[in-house]
């Protein structure tokens, strides 16, 4: 791929092939546009309004009830694509634009995904748990619901600041504020809130920030968190598929043979782990700005390849 293809592809469109991020912004937009509809047909007839609220939300709302939660545990995930206001749908969708796409930018698309809903399975995790054992919240459980991507996109946060803390933002200001003291602001914005009626929110939050570290620590370790979640995507797309061919090798796996009876040979990347792994290390002590041109160029052509 060429410098201006590489430059072209890492550009946001909703049409991309393979932008994990924009994709995650569209599901969320819709299901939020999805719930205003319904909400204004609601308006618009003689049902009362009080029932949006029984009949639709809280069957996309996680709630800290156990009890309730066992009879729809579809909504362990819904509810991290299910926002109740515009202005908690736009707060998270800024703050996932900013980091997603750093983070894509970085280490490439096929992380994204999984570390949002990690992010997402550790805030509600946290969020029934605090709910449920602190004496003072568990009185009033029956209040407690949980929406919106705020845990997911916390994570996503931590996940970009782990990988380049000194990424430098704003430049035009001083030369650039790094990206973890924009990070820190978040964070602590949040932690301010645990002092509220309002804790088992913000604990979820904050759980979403550290599955966010541990996710990066896991990858930089040679883990793979994901990957169960694209062999199972591609494993449904493919059932609708039947022009698939049966045992295709991948492309990196892949043996070609000569015509000439020579010895097979294997195609070797010529990007390799250990120059991506150094590279991440560099862009963690110095930030991004501090790579070659070179450097940058080898970061792409990873991140395509992973994407």
């Amino acid at each position: 791929m060429s410098y201006m293809q590489a430059e072209k592809k890492r550009r946001i469109s909703f049409g991309e092939d393979g932008d994990a991020l924009m994709r995650l912004i569209f599901i969320n937009v819709m299901v939020f546009v999805i719930l205003i509809f319904i909400k204004i047909v609601y308006q618009l007839t003689p049902i009362n309004l009080e029932l949006y609220q029984t009949q639709i939300l809280d069957w996309v709302g996680m709630p800290a009830d156990l009890s309730d939660f066992i009879k729809k545990p579809w909504v362990l995930v819904t509810h991290m694509i299910a926002h109740h206001s515009v202005w908690q749908l736009l707060g998270n969708m800024l703050f996932l634009w900013a980091f997603g796409f750093l983070l894509q930018d970085l280490i490439g698309n096929r992380h994204i995904v999984p570390i949002y809903f990690y992010g997402g399975l550790a805030g509600a995790l946290f969020f029934v748990a605090s709910a449920n054992l602190l004496p003072g919240f568990r009185a009033a459980i029956d209040t407690f619901t949980l929406f919106g991507a705020s845990a997911s996109v916390m994570a996503v946060a931590i996940a970009a600041t782990v990988t380049a803390p000194d990424y430098r933002v704003f430049p035009m200001i001083n030369g650039g504020i790094p990206l973890w003291v924009i990070t820190l602001i978040y964070v602590i914005i949040d932690f301010a809130g645990l002092a509220s009626s309002a804790f088992p929110y913000h604990l979820s939050h904050l759980a979403g920030a550290g599955m966010g570290y541990l996710y990066i620590r896991l990858i930089r370790n040679g883990k793979q968190p994901g990957e169960w979640m694209h062999q199972l995507y591609n494993w449904f797309i493919n059932l609708f598929n039947p022009n698939k061919p049966v045992g295709k090798k991948s492309f990196k796996k892949e043996v070609f043979y000569n015509t000439k009876g020579q010895q097979p040979f294997t195609r070797t990347p010529n990007v390799t782990e250990q120059r991506v792994d150094a590279i991440l290390d560099k862009i963690s002590r110095s930030g991004y700005q501090s790579l070659s041109q070179e450097e940058k160029d080898i970061l792409k052509k990873a991140a395509d390849n992973e994407g």
